[in-house]
């Protein structure tokens, strides 16, 4: 006997009623009501909601039975019913969203507002500005990843062009991708590009060009394991739907979620899907930066120092595992802080 019915019946009995003056009473069919409880036949919603308004009951709860119940006969003869449970809970799971740390969004509000009352600054400031942040970011964000590249020897190779001996050919890819890959950032947001599957892809074929051309831009096609994590990522075959939920949600919160909460969300739910065999890391972070770009803030640098890169991981592993976001939310818009406060110092 399944739980739904069980606690029909029970309900029915304790008050010593039949189905028929049950039925009566709820105003519904007499042989309707008997399917219910022989199991025949899953009441709707909206037989649930007269069910727990005529007992006085927690509909919640017996709400709860009455969907699980439904989901059970839906998937119980299909070999892959369980995958497909887990894939409608990680798309359920992609529409919770919340902060309530005011004080950190006030915050960011008042610094966005002050760096709105100093704009617009003169192109030759700006030029200097983004020359700086490019080459600090992508050297935190290479680093962050193992490159050992030091950020006097990162402006060397960007800007100048030049090989450092004893690094790595892949060393000096990863720095002059990433560095494209910002300036191919400022591009989306001039061109007002919507965030899609396509973009992200041609984001991380950047970060892997020259480095991995099997891979670059492509989801993978195998498991991975993340070193240092406890977190295991998706199988293979989740990936499409889990990026087409991914995009979804962008669409459907672009305009709702403050722009520095859909920021964090956007980098969180891309390393959490994990869609690529790698450059996972540096591509959530530039998808990170481009919401905040598109909504006029400063590139957020996440510092690589020990300290840090130690929190953001934690951050991160507390979401994945924990499934607590507010670290992550909160990591994110210290950073963002940290970041505003560091631009307009020097735009002023």
């Amino acid at each position: 006997m399944s739980k739904l019915i069980n606690i029909l019946k029970t309900l029915r009995t304790d008050r010593k009623l039949s189905i028929k003056e049950l039925s009566n009473q709820l105003n519904m069919d007499y042989t309707l009501y008997s399917r219910f409880e022989n199991g025949s036949r899953i009441p709707n919603k909206e037989h649930i909601i007269k069910i727990a308004s005529f007992y006085h009951i927690a509909l919640n709860e017996l709400l709860v039975v009455w969907l699980s119940e439904k989901i059970y006969n839906e998937i119980k003869d299909e070999e892959i019913g369980l995958q497909a449970l887990q894939l409608a809970e990680s798309r359920v799971a992609y529409g919770k969203t919340t902060f309530v740390n005011h004080s950190l969004i006030e915050e960011i509000n008042e610094l966005k507002q002050q760096l709105d009352s100093i704009r617009p600054l003169s192109k030759s400031h700006i030029k200097k500005l983004f020359e700086y942040y490019k080459i600090e970011y992508t050297y935190d964000s290479n680093r962050i990843e193992g490159n050992t590249l030091t950020l006097q020897e990162t402006a060397l190779v960007v800007e100048k062009g030049l090989t450092i001996s004893g690094k790595s050919v892949q060393e000096h890819f990863e720095a002059v991708n990433h560095a494209e890959a910002i300036d191919l950032l400022y591009d989306f947001v001039e061109a007002n590009s919507a965030i899609t599957e396509h973009l992200i892809k041609q984001v991380h074929s950047l970060i892997l060009r020259g480095i991995d051309k099997e891979n670059a831009g492509r989801y993978r096609s195998v498991n991975v394991r993340i070193s240092g994590s406890k977190h295991l990522p998706p199988e293979p075959y989740l990936l499409n739907k889990l990026m087409e939920d991914y995009i979804i949600f962008y669409n459907e919160n672009c305009n709702k979620l403050h722009p520095v909460i859909l920021a964090a969300e956007m980098h969180e739910r891309l390393v959490t899907i994990h869609p690529f065999i790698d450059g996972n890391g540096r591509t959530s972070r530039l998808i990170m930066n481009l919401v905040l770009l598109q909504a006029g803030y400063p590139i957020t640098n996440i510092s690589s120092e020990k300290d840090n890169r130690l929190a953001y991981y934690k951050a991160l592993e507390d979401v994945q595992v924990n499934k607590d976001k507010k670290p992550f939310y909160e990591f994110v818009a210290s950073s963002t802080i940290k970041s505003l406060r560091d631009f307009i110092k020097m735009a002023e």
